[in-house]
C-alpha cells in the first residue's frame, strides 16, 4: 500500500515540494500575481501575493488538481501513459483540453473575475508560464496551465479583498 498524506497541511508540503522538483517555487507564482494585481492594488508586495498563494494552495481542491496533473506530466516524460493520451500530453495537443478544465476548476473557486484573469495570464505566458510553455524544459502540459489557475485565483482573491475593504472604508 502507498504512503498518501492524509491531511490538507501535509498534502500542501507535498504539492510545494512537488512543483519545486518542476522548476517552480511559490515565488514564481506570486510574481506572476504581482504582474496582474499592481495596477489595481496600491501598495501591493510580493509578500501579500505569496500569502494569497499559499491561501489558494491550501484548498483541497487545488491540491488534487495539483497532484493529478503533475503527475501525469510526470508519466509523459517517463514515456508511460498509454496511446494515444502519450502523445496527446507529451505534445500538449490543443485539443485535448482537460489540462484547461482542471485549471478552470481552480480558476473558479473565486468567482469570473477569475476566469479573465487565467484567460489574460494564460495567453501572455508571463514569467514562469513561458518557461513550462516551453517543451525543451520537459512536459508540463497541466503544470503550466495549474500555475496560471494558481496565480488567477490568488490575484482573485486579492481583487476581492479589495473590494471589501474599499466597500468597509466607504461606510
Amino acid at each position: 500500500m502507498s504512503e498518501h498524506p492524509l491531511n490538507s497541511d501535509s498534502c500542501h508540503e507535498v504539492v510545494i515540494e512537488l512543483m519545486a522538483k518542476r522548476g517552480v517555487s511559490l515565488n514564481d507564482i506570486a510574481e506572476i500575481v504581482m504582474f496582474l494585481q499592481t495596477d489595481y492594488v496600491p501598495d501591493l508586495t510580493l509578500e501579500y501575493c505569496l500569502e494569497s498563494v499559499n491561501a489558494v494552495l491550501k484548498k483541497r481542491e487545488v491540491q488534487n488538481a495539483l497532484l493529478t496533473g503533475i503527475q501525469l506530466d510526470m508519466l509523459a516524460e517517463e514515456n508511460k501513459l498509454i496511446a494515444p493520451l502519450q502523445s496527446i500530453i507529451e505534445t500538449d495537443e490543443p485539443l485535448y483540453g482537460v489540462d484547461e478544465v482542471m485549471a478552470l476548476a481552480i480558476v473558479n473557486l473565486y468567482g469570473s473575475i477569475g476566469f479573465t484573469n487565467f484567460g489574460y495570464v494564460d495567453k501572455l505566458k508571463h514569467g514562469k508560464l513561458a518557461f513550462l510553455n516551453d517543451r525543451k524544459n520537459g512536459v508540463h502540459t497541466f503544470l503550466d496551465d495549474l500555475v496560471g489557475a494558481i496565480a488567477a485565483a490568488a490575484s482573485s482573491r486579492i481583487a476581492h479583498r479589495q473590494k471589501q475593504q474599499e466597500e468597509c472604508l466607504g461606510e
